[in-house]
């Protein structure tokens, strides 16, 4: 066995500290709002609550899924989630397979205008005219259209298709195989890990953007979860509004919740299924990004 001096026994000690505090330092802002949204709200507001509850209730939790609004807003938000990243990923995976072929007449062209839109963006105006033009405004489908394709993306993928041996390609062709069948069939089999890792990111993303709803929507019916959210905790009236409708429909709730409590309560709800749905697929997001990444 080999004797490991006390030098690297120090540094795994440092090492070890350090990876404990980065872990207490990001679990603590859940830590406190979970404790938050589980207290008795005017018992919240006098402070010192941060390890545990001192009054423990469930009414911030029973206020804000006593309102439909926000089983609304959840179903946008989930239904972006899951044909935005379908669709993101089917479809990017496809421009991939094709410029990973260097049969491609045009290439290079294609791949230096797509480059271009990676560093070169027309401003938040133009994209609200063009949408305009395009009747994408106050529509589902402005959460979609605009996200079926990334640059980025499609070069992690690429990068993973141009590993495939040509062989494997050249057989299947002999075998009477088309470009669709070989791309269904053989290629994307193949690069699970790497799409389950770009279907992660992607579905984060669609999962907590709320930008473009703010710009792009005004009907309160395609609200996703999260500019819900951010209109409670950055609009005072809208918390207090929100209270006032729950005292009226629950007299005895009301009593034991406050605008503070009800927004830490909020908080958790929009970002707890996300963070159970994410330690499924993270074995196959580290896979994914190695096998995957650029290679020289």
């Amino acid at each position: 066995m080999k004797i490991r001096s006390r030098g690297d026994q120090w540094f795994d000690a440092f090492n070890v500290f350090l990876m404990l505090a980065i872990v207490v330092l990001t679990l603590a802002p859940f830590w406190f709002a979970l404790v938050g949204s589980l207290n008795q709200g005017v018992d919240y507001m006098r402070g010192g609550v941060y390890l545990w509850p001192r009054e423990f209730t469930l009414a911030n939790y029973r206020s804000i899924f006593s309102d439909n609004t926000i089983y609304h807003a959840y179903f946008i938000t989930v239904s972006r989630s899951l044909i935005g990243t379908i669709l993101h990923v089917a479809f990017t995976a496809l421009v991939a397979y094709g410029m990973s072929r260097k049969s491609l007449a045009g290439r290079n062209v294609y791949l230096i205008i797509m480059l271009f839109t990676m560093f070169f963006y027309g401003g938040l105006i133009p994209t609200y005219l063009l949408y305009k033009q395009l009747g994408l405004l106050n529509n589902f489908l402005v959460y979609i259209v605009p996200t079926m394709f990334s640059v980025w993306d499609m070069i992690i993928i690429m990068s993973f298709f141009r590993t495939i041996p040509e062989s494997i390609v050249e057989s299947a062709k002999i075998d009477g195989a088309g470009e669709y069948r070989i791309f269904l069939q053989l290629v994307l089999p193949l690069t699970k890990p790497v799409l389950a890792a770009i279907a992660l990111f992607n579905c984060v993303y669609h999962w907590n953007a709320y930008t473009d709803a703010l710009f792009f929507t005004t009907k309160d019916y395609l609200e996703p979860v999260q500019l819900f959210l951010k209109r409670m905790v950055t609009d005072a009236s809208v918390a207090q509004k929100f209270g006032e409708q729950v005292a009226g429909n629950m007299p005895e709730e009301a009593k034991q919740i406050s605008s503070e409590t009800l927004k830490l309560a909020m908080m958790m709800a929009t970002t707890a299924p996300i963070l159970v749905v994410y330690p499924f697929l993270q074995r196959f997001f580290v896979k994914g990004v190695l096998i995957g990444s650029v290679k020289g």
